[in-house]
């Protein structure tokens, strides 16, 4: 077996960057070959090629980025269950444990072990969201989670390449959608050989026998970049807190500890509120998940990630919190939750490196789910995925409609449309919702559907930020606040189900990010710029910037 110090940068180089491409052939196949518009346009799917200790390698680059880091931890769940000498070339390994996998019942990951002239050599890994998985539709307002849909603990869905009929009939017999869901499931196999093959090709062309030893030198790179990155912080504890929307008159609270010392740094969530009877629980995995990535795009942003990127990390909180609820907890809306972590994270390190963060961004904005019959008496399960604005920085204005720390969006509209009885009259950038700054925040979107179907549509909301919305940082105001309502101007409960009868009108605003630094800093030719542009309005620039149109 040759040793890690066999590698020369050069051809380190050469190879970590063919490992990501086998990631990103693999996003690929799974993205071409998906059936439901939340994948082939909302980019909800990761994939990621890990080594035969089931350890990140390689991530995909398109995917969402938080999902990787999720993977290994899945793996590992699934080899507990299924010992490594029970797999057999073709197997595919599936689950939607929450507690296992991503933190919902409506992302399904699955895993499958790669052979190379009769060695195990490494898995590939993917997850994505589902169209639907039975229950209740994806919604904050069930009480536990065996209301919110099938529940499937590791199994083979694959045994030796045959499709396992079992686990596809309680699937299919569970679901509104099957022929949406097995396709997606079916796009998840496909990228898993894409994986293996690539696999094997590379290790043809270079001759290695395995993955062991290049998979411990990019590790090794991976957590010494992100050691160094720590260790140029002073050391200490720094505290942040932030606020969510919670869940009617049960409001929740994220507090969050970032502790420095040397090259090592920790996360620690004590003081967050309790874990409640609603879906906005978000199981641990998700919470390491939505904690790391924010700090590697912080700290260490230019180096590919992998397994080591994440050693000199640690995140805790409490059980039986928000961030770490015990089974039964409802949890399928912990986004709603997980999200805010990226705003407490950065307000921790704006205290000590303020040129490295972005103020809070307006994720989670409202997502609505629609779920019934279309004219020809088809069924569909359709969720409109939408971005409100990112947070400025030291450096400049944030994005507009733009997500953070997720990446997913509405892609094509006739695509939405052309999936469900919704057309999509507005999609227009929101003046006045960056968060006034000496840097303005990213503008949020206001977005109209219409229902175009005979039959009542059932709606799901998914959406926060309406009481508290985006945080400025360094003086900066906050952007705009999230809003949902009907043509009439009724307001549809903003966490759970309710009904749209034909030809009902529902209006979105998707907030705006948070500025950064004080809004009488700001240049008045960009304050002039943003009035040419439309993007504040000739109050707007009165009121928070002093500056006459």
């Amino acid at each position: 077996m040759p040793s890690p110090t066999t590698f020369d940068p050069v051809t380190l180089q050469i190879l970590w960057s063919r490992l990501i491409s086998v990631a990103d052939e693999a996003a690929a196949a799974l993205l071409r070959t998906s059936f439901s518009t939340i994948v082939r346009e909302s980019n909800d799917f990761a994939t990621v090629l890990m080594d035969a200790n089931g350890d990140s390698l390689a991530e995909n680059s398109i995917g969402i980025p938080s999902f990787v880091g999720l993977l290994p931890r899945t793996l590992r769940h699934m080899l507990a269950d299924i010992p490594l000498e029970e797999l057999r070339p073709g197997d595919c390994l599936i689950t939607n444990d929450p507690w296992m996998g991503t933190g919902h019942l409506l992302d399904i990951t699955m895993a499958a072990p790669i052979f190379h002239k009769g060695k195990l050599v490494g898995f590939s890994g993917a997850t994505s969201h589902m169209p639907d998985m039975g229950g209740a539709p994806w919604s904050a307002d069930c009480q536990e989670i065996y209301e919110e849909g099938l529940r499937i603990h590791p199994t083979k869905f694959l045994i030796e390449g045959r499709e396992n009929r079992d686990v596809v009939r309680f699937i299919r017999g569970n679901v509104r959608v099957s022929d949406l869901v097995m396709g997606d499931i079916y796009a998840q196999v496909n990228a898993q050989r894409v994986c293996a093959r690539q696999v094997q090709e590379l290790l043809d062309d270079t001759g290695l026998s395995d993955l062991t030893a290049l998979s411990a030198t990019l590790q090794a790179r991976a957590d010494a970049a992100m050691r160094r990155a720590i260790a140029a912080l002073p050391d200490g504890t720094w505290r942040g807190v932030t606020h969510a929307d919670g869940y009617e008159d049960e409001k929740t609270r994220i507090e969050c500890a970032v502790t420095i010392e040397g090259d090592r740094l920790s996360v620690d969530y004590a003081g967050t509120s309790p874990q409640i009877t609603r879906g906005l629980n978000s199981p641990m995995n998700y919470t390491y998940a939505y904690s790391v990535y924010p700090l590697k795009c912080a700290l260490d942003p230019l180096t590919p990630r992998n397994e080591g990127s994440y050693r000199a990390v640690t995140v805790t909180a409490p059980e039986r919190s928000i961030l770490n609820p015990l089974h039964p907890a409802p949890c399928n809306a912990r986004h709603l939750t997980g999200l805010f972590l990226s705003g407490a994270i950065y307000q921790c390190l704006s205290q000590i490196v303020p040129e490295k963060v972005i103020a809070d961004s307006a994720s989670p904005c409202p997502r609505p789910v629609t779920t019934g019959r279309d004219r020809n008496g088809t069924r569909f399960s359709q969720v409109l995925f939408g971005a409100g604005g990112m947070g400025a920085s030291a450096s400049g204005d944030g994005l507009n409609t733009t997500a953070f720390p997720t990446n997913s969006g509405s892609g094509s509209i006739e695509a939405y449309e052309a999936s469900a009885p919704i057309i999509v009259w507005r999609k227009d950038l929101l003046p006045d919702s960056g968060g006034p700054g000496k840097y303005r925040g990213g503008l949020g979107q206001e977005i109209e559907l219409e229902v175009v179907t005979d039959e009542t549509v059932r709606l799901s909301l998914l959406s926060d930020r309406m009481e508290n919305p985006a945080e400025g940082l360094g003086g900066a105001s906050p952007g705009a606040p999230a809003l949902v309502q009907l043509q009439d101007g009724r307001r549809p409960h903003p966490k759970s189900r309710s009904l749209l009868q034909p030809g009902d009108r529902l209006t979105m605003h998707l907030g705006g990010g948070g500025g950064y630094g004080p809004a009488a800093e700001r240049d008045p030719e960009a304050v002039r710029r943003d009035l040419e542009d439309g993007y504040i309005t000739p109050e707007g620039a009165r009121r928070d910037y002093g500056v006459e149109a």
